[in-house]
């Protein structure tokens, strides 16, 4: 399937992610349908050109809607269950899902429930939401990485005509844990700290950043990832380098007092390093305290 600038996209979840990628769509012509949460007309994207304004539908409920043919998910892996029913809506045999959400296993989760190809998305786009509908968007040196095969090629030809670049890499496996690397750092500090992406710059913080992803790369390489022992001081620099002011989701979620989503980095590292009896005590106290911030969690052990 390849997408035409006339198809229109349902975007369920328009946080900061969603909203970004939505405008972006919304600049190349796609008719674009914020699916429920605070009824919206429009996304005011500022990024390095400037601000721009793109009109928006919004549907209140999945019956709205008839089924599309994109579907741009961009929830926290968390608030999934919690949109199933717009899933269920509007994907259909011949749709497809793009998983615009963090972690290593999208296929596993979603595949199960959606009736319809699903390409898995690792965002590099560094986006905050200021207020509903209003993002900042700060660009690394890439914007969308997918897999290369099916599902992932016709996702990448949706964003053929707007400024996000979509790239396909035949390794979507280590592509997808070098991902996690970064969200399974900065994510948690951030959080934890209260403060942005330069606390990762302090020297005692970059020493725990660094035994956070030396005990994550070990536990990708179980998964089977190819991950060399120079990821962990890539991955520790790129963040470094990132632009100043940049944030992270988790943080963001905290100041605005919603559920964190640390079972989705954190304890996906933690549960798949007990599969693979990988010690990683450093991510188990960080995952520690991350449950410790959401009494009532349910956490144990």
């Amino acid at each position: 399937m390849t997408a035409t600038a006339a198809d229109p996209v349902a975007v369920v979840g328009a946080g900061a992610v969603g909203s970004t990628l939505a405008a972006g769509l919304a600049e190349a012509g796609h008719p674009v349908v914020v699916c429920g949460g605070t009824p919206l007309d429009a996304i005011t994207l500022t990024d390095h050109r400037g601000t721009h304004r793109y009109p928006v539908r919004w549907a209140e409920r999945p019956g709205d809607l008839p089924q599309v043919r994109w579907v741009l998910l961009a929830t926290k892996i968390h608030q999934t269950p919690s949109v199933l029913s717009w899933l269920s809506a509007l994907a259909g045999p011949d749709s497809h899902v793009i998983a615009a959400q963090n972690g290593v296993d999208h296929r596993d989760r979603l595949s199960p429930v959606v009736d319809g190809a699903v390409a898995p998305a690792l965002v590099y786009i560094n986006a905050e939401r200021t207020a509903p509908g209003t993002v900042r968007a700060r660009f690394t040196e890439r914007e969308l990485v997918l897999p290369d095969d099916e599902a992932g090629r016709a996702a990448a030809s949706l964003f053929g005509d707007t400024w996000v670049r979509a790239e396909v890499v035949a390794d979507f496996r280590t592509a997808a844990w070098r991902k996690l690397l970064t969200n399974a750092t900065a994510n948690p500090i951030t959080a934890l700290t209260g403060r942005r992406i330069e606390v990762l710059r302090e020297s005692v913080v970059a020493e725990l950043a660094t035994g956070v992803l030396r005990e994550a790369v070990a536990v990708g390489r179980a998964e089977g990832a190819t991950l060399p022992d120079e990821c962990v001081e890539q991955t520790l620099r790129w963040l470094q380098d990132l632009q100043p002011g940049s944030t992270s989701s988790m943080l963001q979620d905290r100041l605005a007092g919603r559920a964190l989503e640390y079972e989705g980095l954190t304890g996906t590292i933690v549960r798949l390093a007990d599969r693979h009896a990988v010690p990683v005590p450093a991510n188990r106290a960080l995952l520690a305290l991350l449950s410790a911030l959401e009494p009532g969690s349910g956490r144990s052990g």
